[in-house]
């Protein structure tokens, strides 16, 4: 061991404490996740918000609002994603520093964990849908950008709705499925058709929408999305042309308009994400997935959401982990990702 080397360590880091340090991103890291009391809260205690962001019900002067949506009316196979935002609140390990992005999220917006949508009946899909937007047209009345956790992917469409009303929005979708299915079973509103819905209500642009991991049985049902012009990139070709072509084509086709992320946790193979309701097998691994949302950075984007997660398929957790950490790199990119 170089002696001199050690006494110099000594020297710099040995009173020192873990938010001391040099490098100015790590130390203004540092200091925007320290508390008061320079302790850190205990993770199993109090009430479980995503990322241990104030609890605030009503809250209306944020920039960004993280909202639970517990609602899987809409689901075709296994029902639970109604769990989703439950699961997805209690897990802690991730976050707060960003290291791809290097900075804080929460410390760079007017943050808060406002809750769960409030549902009128529990048995009505089309009231819950119904519910669901007008709530997120009040989010939009504030100007406040939603960070939503789902619930089957049937809630993205009246989301949609309500941030497309005033002009149709660009769309990033990470899904095995297109979900642009018509009617089915007698209803057009299933977890199954939510961008078909929203193209036919002039909220999302399909030649601004680019669809990413579609793979599985239920292929011959997405006629619409190449009807309507949009990018579909199935697994064969994420496979055959990269992930860095892959991430070009999507910052392509949304350009500088707004833009809506969308990520269904059956998207990632279901060796990383078995708790969902509709698992594909050969689908992408959490760190392509991860990969390709930081890939996003600089996008213009008006709000995310993480759906379909069900934890009573998920034994190990490992769905809802994946779940937070997609939801935390979608607060990135809408903090750090416009910097």
């Amino acid at each position: 061991m170089d002696r001199q080397k050690l006494q110099r360590l000594r020297e710099r880091y040995a009173g020192r404490d873990a938010f001391d340090g040099d490098d100015p991103v790590l130390t203004r890291a540092a200091s925007d996740v320290r508390s008061p009391d320079g302790r850190r809260a205990l993770p199993y205690s109090g009430v479980a918000t995503f990322l241990g962001l104030p609890h605030a019900p009503g809250a209306t002067e944020l920039d960004i609002a993280v909202v639970g949506v517990p609602m899987d009316l809409g689901v075709s196979n296994r029902a639970g994603a109604r769990f989703g935002p439950r699961a997805v609140r209690t897990i802690e390990r991730i976050g707060p520093y960003h290291p791809t992005l290097r900075g804080v999220p929460k410390a760079r917006a007017r943050a808060a964990d406002i809750g769960d949508v409030p549902f009128t009946s529990r048995y009505s899909l089309e009231q819950s849908l119904h519910d669901i937007e007008q709530f997120y047209l009040g989010l939009k009345a504030h100007g406040i950008r939603p960070l939503s956790v789902g619930g089957d992917h049937s809630i993205t469409y009246p989301i949609l709705k309500a941030l497309g009303r005033d002009q149709p929005l660009a769309l990033v979708h990470i899904d095995a499925h297109c979900d642009t299915m018509g009617a089915y079973d007698g209803s057009k509103f299933h977890h199954g058709g939510p961008f078909r819905l929203a193209v036919l209500d002039g909220v999302l642009d399909p030649e601004r929408t680019v669809q990413i991991g579609i793979r599985g049985a239920a292929n011959m049902f997405w006629e619409f999305s190449h009807a309507a012009g949009m990018t579909v990139i199935y697994m064969e070709d994420f496979l055959r042309l990269g992930l860095d072509a892959v991430i070009a084509r999507a910052r392509a086709v949304v350009g500088e308009h707004p833009v809506y992320v969308s990520v269904d946790v059956d998207g990632f193979d279901p060796a990383y994400a078995p708790g969902t309701g509709t698992p594909e097998a050969g689908g992408l691994e959490a760190r392509e997935g991860l990969a390709l949302l930081r890939g996003l950075s600089g996008l213009n984007i008006v709000g995310a959401d993480v759906v379909e997660v069900a934890p009573q398929y998920d034994p190990t957790t490992n769905t809802a982990q994946l779940a937070a950490q997609i939801l935390f790199e979608e607060f990135a990119l809408m903090t750090l990702g416009r910097e």
